[in-house]
């Protein structure tokens, strides 16, 4: 053969070229990149709201404390006339809670019970005289409007002496309409009430706020719940 050649052959019977090669260019390493860590799952945890302590507030009910037993008492002045107005439960009157929501002796306290309203005969010691009360009562019924037959409305204790009333406070003083018809004295339910709930409390069957508290909110109420 006069010329001799070198042919590589494919599969496909067709020549291929043999490319040339080139040595590869040397590669410069660039700076190391350090990826960031994966983000950490944390679980979410709800904020509680900030507690905010509720302001002391005086139970509901609870009877103010007055001025207490005095060595000498004097005339205080009641409320303007007419600006107080009785409620009535059938016959039975209740105070304008306005004018009369009763008040205690801060003297008698539930640790002192024996010498004070359980004693006998303690209340006529802290009772003001009549020199005070009787123009107390007159004023009291021009507040009230009272235009009955003063022989038989009593001037009354709303939290009595024999429960720790205060003595002479306005807020623990009315003029009473007398529940029972043709009355001819002071005598009324409330004071059987008054007797029955000192009872109990002198017992010990019967905390003394409690009583204080159910007589001034609603003697009638109380009346029908303790008896007479």
């Amino acid at each position: 053969m006069a010329l001799a050649a070198l042919v590589t052959v494919t599969a496909c019977g067709s020549p291929a070229a043999t490319a040339p090669t080139h040595p590869a260019a040397p590669v410069t390493p660039g700076p190391a990149v350090t990826p960031p860590p994966p983000p950490t799952a944390t679980a979410s945890t709800p904020t509680a709201p900030p507690v905010t302590a509720p302001a002391p507030t005086t139970p509901a009910g609870d009877v103010h404390p007055g001025p207490g037993t005095l060595a000498a008492y004097s005339v205080q002045p009641q409320p303007a006339p007419g600006t107080c107005h009785y409620r009535w439960v059938g016959t039975d009157p209740l105070p304008d809670p306005a004018c009369t929501p009763g008040a205690t002796n801060p003297q008698v306290t539930p640790t002192d019970l024996a010498t004070t309203v359980c004693a006998r005969g303690w209340t006529a010691t802290v009772r003001p005289p009549t020199s005070v009360t009787g123009p107390e009562k007159a004023a009291s019924a021009l507040a009230y409007g009272y235009q009955g037959p003063s022989s038989t409305a009593e001037y009354d204790h709303l939290v009595p002496l024999e429960l720790g009333g205060d003595p002479n406070d306005p807020a623990n003083l009315w003029l009473e309409p007398n529940d029972r018809p043709g009355a001819a004295s002071f005598a009324n339910a409330k004071d059987g009430l008054e007797s029955r709930l000192r009872a109990l409390v002198c017992a010990g069957r019967l905390p003394l706020a409690e009583a204080q508290r159910a007589i001034a909110t609603d003697w009638v109420t109380a009346l029908q719940r303790y008896g007479p």
